[in-house]
């Protein structure tokens, strides 16, 4: 766990909870009080700071505005790494953040959980839930192979559930 305190935090931090921006208050890390804390990774979030220690900025902001560290992963609901505002956050699993993550960059499909077969022509779509992998079935469209995606990403992760 973190050692960390949200009291320590707020001590040289101020979180603005509508913008996701940290803001020094204190003196540190190279930062000058009023500053704006944190850089990007190259995973795309921000990370900050804190006593020598690195902290990625959504689990801050949950210790800001929660008064504990989350429990679970942090979620962010548009996918954006960077986007830390409070209301784009929420508590995860780590199959309900995967079930909200893009599109890979290497699918050749556009959509998620379709993929095409050459060996008989048609497009396969299936959907992970759990720990179980589940075929959807065959199609002859990709189209139709991502509405039943779709129609399964929204029984099987209900708001968690993303398609592209």
């Amino acid at each position: 766990m973190e050692n960390l305190t949200v009291d320590r935090l707020k001590q040289v931090a101020k979180y603005h909870p509508t913008t996701g921006v940290f803001v020094r208050r204190t003196y540190g890390g190279g930062v000058k009080p009023g500053e704006r804390m944190g850089s990007v990774d190259v995973n795309g979030y921000v990370i900050i700071s804190i006593d020598d220690k690195t902290h990625k900025a959504h689990r801050l902001a949950w210790l800001y505005m929660y008064g504990e560290w989350p429990s679970k992963d942090i979620d962010h609901r548009d996918n954006c790494g960077d986007h830390n505002w409070i209301d784009n956050l929420r508590v995860a699993t780590v199959s309900e953040n995967k079930a909200n993550s893009k599109v890979y960059k290497n699918n050749t499909s556009g959509f998620k959980g379709v993929r095409y077969y050459r060996w008989n022509g048609k497009w396969l779509a299936r959907i992970g839930a759990g720990k179980k992998r589940i075929h959807l079935g065959y199609f002859s469209t990709r189209e139709e192979a991502a509405e039943a995606y779709a129609i399964a990403a929204e029984k099987y992760h209900g708001e968690f559930a993303r398609v592209k």
